[in-house]
């Protein structure tokens, strides 16, 4: 599951810790593999025209699609750093999304008054999961499956209830 709770520890250390992220199909060894096959499939095609004018004219092709294919990649990577992280003390609540392009955003409420809600029936996102309190409905966990989603309403509804 890409969220894990944690028992964080100190004097001022909330009763629980949730961290959440997206989860990573494509590992960074696998991506340089992916491109070094990526550019011998482009290449051998060009190797029937190596000594000739028309290389040159395929060539600025071949290093655009490389190009275009290594940057598509990277905005994916940048893209998977996102992370949630929602922390539970006796009295309050706080959530932070950390997104590497936005920004980081905000929230906070008493647990006591927050109300976890999934609506199973959405009709863009499945299982869409948001935390209502303090005047404000907040999303959580958007980049995680329907199932993720899921199981993790079950999961903090639980802990919840443990907690207060």
């Amino acid at each position: 599951m890409p969220y894990e709770w944690i028992k964080p520890s100190g004097p001022d250390a909330p009763n629980a810790e949730l961290h959440l992220w997206p989860y990573r199909s494509l590992l960074r060894r696998d991506f340089v593999v992916f491109i070094s096959a990526t550019v011998l499939l482009i290449v051998v095609p060009l190797l029937a025209v190596i000594g000739s004018p028309v290389l040159w004219g395929l060539l600025p092709f071949f290093i655009i699609a490389v190009a275009g294919i290594w940057y598509a990649l990277q905005r994916s990577y940048k893209d998977g750093e996102i992370l949630e992280e929602l922390r539970i003390w006796p009295d309050r609540m706080s959530l932070d999304h950390i997104h590497p392009r936005h920004g980081t955003k905000s929230w906070e409420a008493n647990p006591y008054w927050v109300h976890v809600k999934i609506d199973r029936k959405n009709e863009r996102i499945v299982n869409y999961l948001t935390l209502k309190g303090a005047n404000r409905e907040v999303e959580l966990g958007r980049f995680l499956s329907e199932d993720e989603r899921a199981s993790l309403h079950d999961d903090l509804t639980q802990r919840l209830r443990d907690l207060t």
